[in-house]
């Protein structure tokens, strides 16, 4: 049985009280995790207050902080092997996705070290003589970023790079299915020589710890990332202390594949789309849109590959698609698929709990051409579950597309270009990849419209989002201000 601590103040603790986490290949406990409550909180945004308040980090120059995010980049690198096996034992995502990822995370924190000495004002040419007017751009203040189980470490990396960047501080609430990897990176930030308090990481539940850190008055800014409903309750306690927020939210996001598409490609990528990451990822392509000329052939295609996809524990280098998470979103799972069969919607394969420890759910394809109203193509599995709908023409198609309340992510396969910037100008969504999926950079901004949340992370801008403009005004006359009292 392992023990992880929250980390808070640059001092590691066990909280106000602990909590058991299960791994989902087994459903056993196999560590405590620290649960913090209100005082917890209370001391976490205390902590990055006071740090960054502090001159050890508020005088500290927009160089020095780069190197120090240099520093733990390197870290992060040492440790990536760590790190993913944490992240697979504790959230069931497969070791050959977790050591991959991890070892990129460490490029987002290289590429904003190195934008850090880059966030640069503005000189403002005014309309008045006598004034030189410029722009300061400043650390908003302290951060509440709030991450969900998956990628906990990519998702941790676009809002913790640009807040130190930055200059800001951090509450880092990790989520409290599968926070082990976060607790792990904790111990290795506090290697890297930041002053304490700067970033603080806790894990705890609703009322006692995410609803007291969203609506602390000592928080600046929320950046979240995970659900509408709870994004919804975060706006609503930002209402307290008038936090700006930035909400990187769900999706249902299309991939559309015309009859010119290369298909081997286009399967390829749809197996990615959805299967990887056992589907739990923002920006599953979980609804295929396919033209009604290649549709069987497709899918004959893809259906083959999605029943030869290997599924086994999560810690085998040969296993494709691991668990799900936690026993609720295998629950929610099954429910989804019966309640698309009863609108009339076709399994095509899968759609069926494994019968096997753990909470095993396999590759499952919806043929929903007949069952427009089905559930599934309106609701958020995050499992590995694809929705298939199909059409005749490309506004056909387009309206299908755009025919939900998310806006993340979209994928277009097709050799036509100009039909592709048809569908680029479009489609309503934050990212449009065509002819690939699920690619990103640290260069490339990343978010949504609609449901799917405001704000970008990734690129420059996410780093700008971490500021706050100051105007200044100096005065170049050497005159005395006349006396606004006297008239001329």
């Amino acid at each position: 049985m392992q023990n992880f601590q929250q980390y808070i103040g640059g001092a590691f603790s066990n909280g106000s009280a602990q909590f058991p986490s299960h791994d989902p290949a087994t459903g056993k406990v196999w560590a405590m995790m620290p649960e913090a409550r209100t005082e917890d909180v209370n001391a976490a945004v205390n902590a990055a207050h006071d740090a960054f308040c502090d001159p050890s980090w508020a005088t500290m120059t927009a160089s020095a902080r780069g190197k120090l995010l240099y520093r733990l980049a390197d870290l992060i690198a040492e440790n990536a092997p760590k790190l993913a096996q944490l992240e697979t034992r504790d959230t069931g995502k497969i070791i050959r996705e977790t050591s991959a990822q991890i070892a990129y995370v460490a490029e987002y924190y290289r590429y904003y070290a190195g934008l850090a000495d880059k966030i640069e004002g503005a000189h403002l040419p005014i309309d008045k003589p006598d004034m030189e007017v410029w722009l300061r751009r400043e650390p908003i203040g302290v951060v509440a970023a709030i991450v969900p189980w998956n990628s906990q470490l990519f998702l941790s990396a676009v809002k913790i790079g640009p807040a130190l960047a930055a200059g800001c501080t951090v509450v880092l609430k990790a989520s409290e299915d599968g926070p082990a990897p976060m607790l792990e990176f904790a111990r290795i930030f506090d290697q890297a020589g930041f002053p304490p308090g700067v970033l603080n990481v806790i894990t705890g539940f609703g009322a006692e710890c995410g609803a007291v850190l969203t609506a602390h008055p000592k928080v600046d800014h929320v950046a979240f990332t995970g659900g509408p409903d709870t994004a919804r309750q975060i706006v609503r306690n930002s209402a307290e202390n008038l936090a700006s927020t930035s909400l990187e939210l769900g999706g249902k996001s299309p991939f559309i594949v015309f009859e010119d598409a290369d298909i081997e490609s286009a399967v390829n990528a749809q197996i990615s789309g959805i299967f990887a990451a056992t589907g739990q990822s923002c920006v599953a392509g979980s609804r295929l849109i396919i033209s009604n000329k290649i549709k069987d052939a497709f899918l004959a295609r893809l259906k083959e590959k999605a029943e030869a996809v290997v599924i086994g524990a999560p810690d085998d280098m040969q296993t494709e698609i691991g668990p799900l998470c936690t026993q609720g979103q295998l629950t929610t799972a099954v429910d989804l698929v019966a309640a698309s069969k009863a609108a009339g919607a076709k399994v095509i394969t899968g759609g069926k709990a494994i019968d096997r420890e753990g909470t095993y759910f396999p590759p499952t394809i919806i043929d929903c051409t007949d069952a427009p109203d089905a559930p599934c193509l309106s609701a958020e599995f995050f499992g590995p579950v694809l929705s298939v709908l199909s059409f005749d023409s490309e506004a056909e198609a387009l309206q299908l597309a755009n025919d939900t309340a998310f806006g993340l992510a979209s994928g277009v396969f097709t050799k036509d270009l100009t039909r592709a910037h048809r569908m680029i100008r479009g489609i309503r969504a934050g990212i449009v990849w065509v002819n690939t999926y699920r690619a990103v950079s640290p260069i490339a901004p990343f978010g949504g419209h609609g449901l799917s949340g405001h704000g970008r992370e990734g690129g420059i801008q996410a780093a700008l989002d971490y500021t706050k403009i100051k105007a200044v005004w100096l005065r170049t006359s050497d005159e005395p201000i006349p006396d606004p009292f006297v008239m001329r």
